[in-house]
């Protein structure tokens, strides 16, 4: 990969000597999470989104979650010890975290925010994550992102039944 296509995901990572492999596909602005693990020829289990949230305090929170899976504001909120959580709006994203939609990592956010991870993460040697620009993803092991963005594990999806 030529430098300048390095993301800064890949830059904090390689800064912090913590081994990656990252993944480019053709992006396409209607394809969902579960079209990108099907590009990655993985479970879409393993495939995480990036969602940022604002607490009823007025602090922000970051949750990973599986791309076919939904975020439970009431189990996030809780995770977060806040009495409630919603999504921000989308224009909010880029001037917040430095990202746009669809592109967003929870690794080298402008500011680090509490950040959740779906405890299924810890069942799989490696996880997918945005690496910051639409059209890039990277693979690597879910302590080692833990590690980075110091994250803690909760049960943060809706059950579907």
């Amino acid at each position: 990969m030529k430098k300048e296509d390095k993301t800064n995901v890949m830059r904090v990572l390689d800064g912090k000597k913590i081994k990656y492999e990252s993944h480019a596909y053709e992006p396409d602005a209607t394809m969902t999470g579960e079209e990108i693990a099907g590009i990655l020829g993985e479970d879409p289990e393993k495939v995480f989104k990036t969602l940022v949230t604002q607490g009823k305090s007025g602090a922000y929170y970051v949750f990973v979650v599986p791309v076919k899976e939904e975020l439970d504001l009431k189990k996030a909120a809780k995770a977060a010890g806040e009495k409630a959580v919603s999504m921000i709006k989308q224009k909010e994203l880029l001037p917040l975290t430095g990202y746009v939609h669809g592109g967003c990592s929870p690794i080298g956010m402008k500011k680090q925010f509490p950040t959740f991870i779906h405890e299924t993460a810890q069942q799989y040697e490696h996880i997918f994550v945005s690496a910051g620009k639409v059209g890039f993803q990277i693979e690597l092991a879910p302590d080692d992102l833990m590690s980075v963005v110091r994250c803690s594990l909760a049960d943060i999806v809706v059950i579907s039944d």
